[in-house]
């Protein structure tokens, strides 16, 4: 199996119109999707992001820092799981709760590179 990356987005506060009965609905079915995840030894990772933290660059020799912002679109979690495809992978994030729950939501699924073919180098977590 191969490793890959679902990367969760969202429109700025994608749940925040959600009732109190919907968003725990919500966080039930990823509870159920992250178990059948693992069942079938399948999830390696996964977690929600808070939205704050900081976004730095560097520019020459100088160093910026700014907020995380919630306005556009944000990353809001990631799933790290095994598939044997690239397709296999994308049928998985299909299934993930965050599309019944949230109309802007969006995946990006990529493959993890675990080893440097120049070098050999396996970076480490990888499978």
């Amino acid at each position: 199996m191969k490793e890959y990356m679902l990367l969760i987005r969202n429109e700025g506060d994608g749940k925040a119109g959600l009732s109190a009965a919907d968003h725990l609905s919500f966080i039930q079915q990823c509870e159920v999707y992250i178990g059948k995840l693992k069942s079938k030894q399948q999830l390696i990772a996964a977690q929600p992001l808070l939205r704050e933290g900081v976004i730095i660059e560097k520019n020459d020799d100088h160093w910026q820092e700014q907020p995380v912002s919630i306005a556009g679109t944000i990353q809001v979690g990631y799933y790290h799981i095994l598939a044997n495809s690239l397709d296999e992978a994308i049928q998985i994030a299909k299934e993930n709760p965050e599309f019944s729950y949230v109309p802007s939501a969006s995946i990006e699924v990529r493959p993890i590179k675990t080893i440097e073919q120049e070098t050999a180098f396996v970076y480490p977590g990888a499978k």
